[in-house]
């Protein structure tokens, strides 16, 4: 059986699961379509609200940028993993009590305010139709591989199938269909990521494997790699080479950033009752180890089978070898025709510069060593021959670079759509909630009936799935790169508002307004003076490096510097104007205390 056709029949088969459980759990009324009318219990919610958050950034793109930096990409797993503590200790059990569907909804009760809900709207808007671009993004690549499309045709396929199931499902089917996502993606990454570890060390365990020995030696692993990268002129992939400042400020603009995403923060308000919230957050990040742990091994492991395929010595001993394939080879044998796939889909892409036949690989971009200085001069090599090698497709041609079987690649395809249209339906779920709720409902149609409500909710979903296909065509980055700036944004606008609401009884509407406002402008300013994608006519005002951001500030770190404005200007504007009403301070604090405490009140 081909390879495309067990493709299909894998791929096929999830997708026929995933369109199965959303009409058998079709969402009949506005509790079911928002909050899966509250009956979901926490183990449940856990497995669902792991696959909402790992999403293609994690699953196709995270290890890529470790495979590619290595110990400074650390970052992403350091931030995604603590802002789930963040999340379970200070926001999801109080958010749960209040009992409302949606965030702007709290926002706009807790500040009393219909202007603070619209501003939470589009803060909303924003962070989610950023993030989903990401999701597009892992949609497209791993469409344009298996299923042998272009890179936009795969997104378009699967727009189609999120529609399908997250317009038809709301909450209810969305969590029922994670459930299977879930399972579907943790199998496909952890089956490969075992069978490269037995291969490469020896380890059942890829988490193992990553600090033993390769096979058939005594050197390690990981010290063979940066011995391989370093000879070929790249940094070492155990050292640091980044600006801490910008690790730790980005470490926390993805923790704060998690712990106030929307979608994933509406998955709590689906659980029976409050203490359930912060146990399927408990739940969750146990559900997200098990991929997480595995993700390190998953980018250093693919990284040294990269490196491996041009210079086959790496894994024989060599200490050092041009890395070169011919072109007949790669034309030819069959343990190259991954890279003929994947050339294919434009994510790979070489070139033979100086004529010779042979494929050479290397930092044409650093200082050479000695012995690859001398390989240029006297190959009179002209640069790096492979030099395209997009960041999101070593996770998925991982397993077709180590040779392993058909049904594994297959499997992991299956995979990365399962990551990607997961978060992608929690998403749309969150922007078309707040259409629907939060703009038709709370302000232009007050009045509308349920049924009304509902249908408002499908239309502002399908609407949402066609603008993030549309964006997904012409991404600022990587999957991964794409979803950090929606932390950024989550992390200068929602999170702080939500703190300050639940634990500050002076924050009032005009505090919380402006503090929103100069948080989420201040980091979209500074995103596009560096990314200056879509607002800006596809130009950078600035060159996206370390050497001109501010303090050597990353766009994707500022949304830390984003909250610390949006905190401020709530304080100062707060502390300017009137206290608010005694009853939200009462409510503020019926959250935030236990019910029988006898505290509450006292203070």
């Amino acid at each position: 059986m081909s390879q495309y056709t067990l493709n299909l029949i894998f791929i096929g088969i999830s997708f026929a699961i995933y369109i199965f459980i959303a009409i058998w759990a079709r969402a009949g009324s506005t509790s079911e379509f928002y909050a899966a009318n509250r009956g979901v219990s926490p183990v449940m919610n856990g497995m669902a609200t792991a696959a909402d958050w790992m999403s293609a950034a994690s699953f196709i793109s995270m290890a890529g940028l470790i495979a590619f930096t290595g110990y400074d990409n650390s970052t992403y797993l350091m931030g995604w993993t603590g802002g789930y503590v963040l999340l379970a200790l200070l926001l999801a059990p109080y958010l749960r009590k209040f009992g409302k569907f949606t965030v702007p909804e709290f926002i706009g009760d807790r500040f009393y305010s219909r202007t603070a809900r619209i501003i939470g709207v589009v803060c909303l808007l924003i962070i989610s139709i950023t993030y989903v671009i990401g999701q597009m993004t892992g949609v497209g690549v791993t469409f344009s591989r298996y299923l042998e499309v272009s890179n936009s045709t795969g997104l378009w396929i699967g727009a189609a199938l999120v529609f399908c199931y997250a317009v038809l499902g709301g909450m209810k089917g969305i969590t029922y269909t994670q459930v299977a996502q879930y399972v579907v993606l943790i199998i496909a990454y952890t089956i490969p990521a075992i069978f490269i570890a037995l291969q490469l060390t020896g380890h059942v365990l890829p988490q193992t494997g990553l600090f033993g020995s390769l096979s058939g030696g005594d050197t390690k692993f990981l010290a063979k790699l940066d011995q391989v990268v370093t000879d070929l002129g790249f940094a070492n992939y155990t050292g640091h080479h980044k600006s801490t400042l910008d690790m730790v400020l980005f470490t926390l603009a993805l923790m704060i950033g998690t712990a106030g995403l929307p979608h994933v923060i509406i998955r709590f308000f689906t659980v029976p009752k409050v203490s359930d919230a912060r146990s399927s957050a408990g739940w969750a990040l146990v559900f997200i180890a098990l991929l997480y742990t595995v993700a390190p091994a998953v980018g250093a492991m693919s990284r040294f089978n990269l490196t491996a395929t041009m210079w086959p010595g790496a894994k024989t001993g060599e200490t050092y070898s041009q890395p070169a394939v011919s072109l007949d080879a790669i034309e030819n044998a069959p343990e190259l025709e991954w890279m003929r796939n994947w050339q294919v889909t434009g994510l790979l892409g070489w070139e033979d510069k100086n004529g010779d036949g042979l494929i050479q690989y290397y930092n044409d971009k650093a200082e050479p060593g000695e012995a690859l200085a001398a390989t240029i001069a006297e190959q009179n090599l002209q640069g790096n021959e492979l030099p395209t090698v997009n960041n999101d497709i070593m996770v998925l041609a991982n397993p077709e670079i180590a040779n392993l079987p058909g049904w594994v690649i297959a499997i992991v395809a299956a995979g990365g759509l399962a990551a990607a249209l997961s978060t992608a339906a929690g998403l749309l779920l969150a922007i078309s909630g707040a259409v629907s709720h939060d703009l038709v409902k709370g302000w232009l149609a007050p009045e509308i009936s349920e049924k009304g409500e509902l249908m408002a909710a499908r239309v502002s979903m399908a609407v949402s799935i066609l603008v993030a296909t549309i964006l997904g065509l012409n991404p600022p980055g990587f999957a991964a790169q794409t979803v950090a700036l929606a932390f950024g944004l989550a992390a200068s606008s929602i999170f702080p508002v939500l703190m300050m609401g639940i634990f500050s009884t002076r924050i009032n509407k005009q505090g919380a307004i402006w503090g929103m406002l100069a948080g989420i402008i201040s980091t979209l300013l500074y995103i596009f003076t560096y990314k200056g994608w879509f607002f800006i006519s596809g130009t950078n005002m600035l060159e996206d490096t370390a050497a001109n951001w501010l303090f050597g500030i990353s766009p994707a770190s500022f949304g830390v510097i984003g909250a610390l404005i949006n905190f401020g200007v709530a304080y100062l504007v707060s502390n300017a104007t009137e206290e608010p009403p005694v009853e939200i301070v009462e409510l503020v604090e019926s959250i935030r205390v236990p019910r029988g405490s006898g505290a509450a009140l006292d203070h």
